[in-house]
């Protein structure tokens, strides 16, 4: 059932200034300052946010608070795989499993694009994990042990430009190709701009990988899963026009669970793209329009003519006024009954424009998008003590959000509250790369994150605590 513009207005009107935010993340308004440790909280309950100040590492690589250590996971140029060839370079985004033993499974995207002797450290063409053997990107599986050893191997090669992607509900990766080139283009041999999926767990059920193209070939992003519904969430990371919000329906009767999608028609289901509109029912274009926090606009889906989009890009299918776009969509988070999105970029499309951002929850039973996070222009990005260019996120198990920095100037991992506040957990102390990848460890005792370049995967753990909600 879609919700039109006589629904949504009539929904607004009744809640008055429009619906309570709900999650595990409130709004930040302004430019974050970070607040020490030491700070009470501001209501006297005595909680205090955060972990203190970032203290720079006498190594040159990671600044954390104090008591907080960090360990290099994988390193490329550096560790190696099993096959003994180097972890390839540009980590990206990462999910976390159970293992059997106490050991955890890391999926690791490596955001390689183009022909492999580009590369110094491409991911390596692994026996029956080929996609397309001219391309250089992939992802790897990464075993941590009890006692900090590590294994890693191959989970798919022959993929493009691997940036985020998404946890199943069923315990497997979905990778996403950040690029579209078609067979033939920068030397490719099989076309790009696909989804395919990668068991941690089950290394023959990745054999002779098969493209997920219902869910459409263009730029993707991430991708997360409704386990309720059955529903896939998928962002596009693209400009001229800007990328879609995309949802894919399942055909009727369709049961998810480990190499179920597949064994689905490319073209089963329906792609679909977001029509928003505000609280009085106008049409809204852009979600970098929204004005301030609590922004909500009701979502209506358009089918997508084409989804496979080899004479026309998926997003330049629609004309203006049939669809909302975003500007740099980038990293999902399935928590709290609905998905978090990261827009990249907000307030204005012009050139030169802050790379500010935006986080946003979609509600599929209100079938609404909540702004939830609207960070503050950085007017010093190279000065530490503000945060700009949202992109990977992930829900902490210890309250809000955390948030990887891919801005301009100082790199940081940041947390935000329910309320809103931020706090710093880290900070690229190596270049100015951004960070990616961030997700904590199945019991929740460990913060993995990647400095995309060169590529090293970090273990982070200290004394984590909850932080207040408000």
């Amino acid at each position: 059932m879609s919700l039109n513009r006589r629904d949504f207005a009539r929904q607004s009107a009744v809640a008055g200034a429009g619906l309570a935010l709900t999650g595990a993340v409130g709004t930040l308004a302004t430019a974050p300052q970070a607040l020490a440790a030491d700070e009470p909280h501001p209501h006297g309950h005595g909680h205090r946010l955060g972990y203190g100040p970032l203290l720079p590492d006498p190594d040159g690589l990671l600044a954390l608070p104090e008591g907080f250590t960090y360990r290099v996971v994988t390193h490329s140029g550096v560790t190696r795989l099993e096959s003994g060839e180097f972890t390839p370079e540009k980590h990206d985004g990462t999910a976390a499993f159970e293992g059997p033993r106490g050991t955890t499974y890391l999926v690791n995207n490596h955001e390689l694009k183009g022909p492999r002797s580009k590369w110094a450290h491409p991911v390596p063409l692994a026996e029956g994990l080929v996609y397309d053997p001219a391309a250089s990107g992939g992802c790897t599986v990464v075993e941590v042990h009890r006692d900090g050893t590590v294994a890693e191997w191959v989970g798919i090669a022959g993929t493009s430009t691997n940036c985020a992607g998404g946890r199943t509900p069923w315990g497997t990766w979905l990778t996403c190709e950040e690029n579209s080139d078609l067979a033939g283009v920068n030397g490719m041999t099989k076309d790009h701009g696909y989804v395919f999926e990668v068991d941690p767990h089950d290394r023959r059920a990745n054999r002779d990988p098969k493209p997920l193209k219902f869910f459409g070939r263009y730029d993707h992003e991430a991708v997360v899963i409704d386990p309720r519904r059955g529903h896939a969430y998928l962002t596009e990371d693209a400009s001229g026009p800007n990328g879609l919000f995309f949802r894919w329906v399942p055909p009727t009767g369709f049961e998810h669970g480990r190499g179920k999608l597949a064994g689905l028609a490319d073209d089963a289901g329906r792609l679909q793209a977001p029509k928003c509109y505000d609280a009085v029912g106008r049409f809204v274009d852009d979600l970098s329009r929204a004005p301030r926090i609590g922004t909500v606009y009701g979502v209506d889906w358009v089918d997508v003519p084409d989804r496979d989009a080899r004479t026309i890009p998926v997003r330049r299918q629609f004309g203006p006024g049939e669809v909302t776009r975003g500007r740099k969509l980038e990293g999902m988070w399935w928590a709290d009954g609905g998905a978090y999105i990261v827009s990249s970029y907000a307030r204005d499309e012009s050139p030169g424009t802050p790379h500010d951002g935006q986080v946003w929850f979609y509600d599929p039973r209100r079938r609404t998008l909540t702004l939830k996070v609207l960070l503050g222009v950085n007017a010093a990005p190279d000065q530490d003590g503000a945060y700009d260019g949202p992109d990977n996120i992930t829900v902490s198990p210890y309250g809000g959000l955390v948030i990887a920095e891919d801005g301009e100037g100082v790199q940081h991992l940041f947390g935000a509250t329910e309320s809103g506040r931020t706090y710093p957990i880290a900070r690229n102390d190596l270049n100015d790369s951004e960070f990616a990848g961030v997700v904590f460890s199945p019991d929740g005792d460990t913060l993995y994150a990647c400095i995309q370049n060169p590529g090293i995967m970090l273990a982070i753990t200290g004394p984590w605590r909850r932080q207040p909600r408000r």
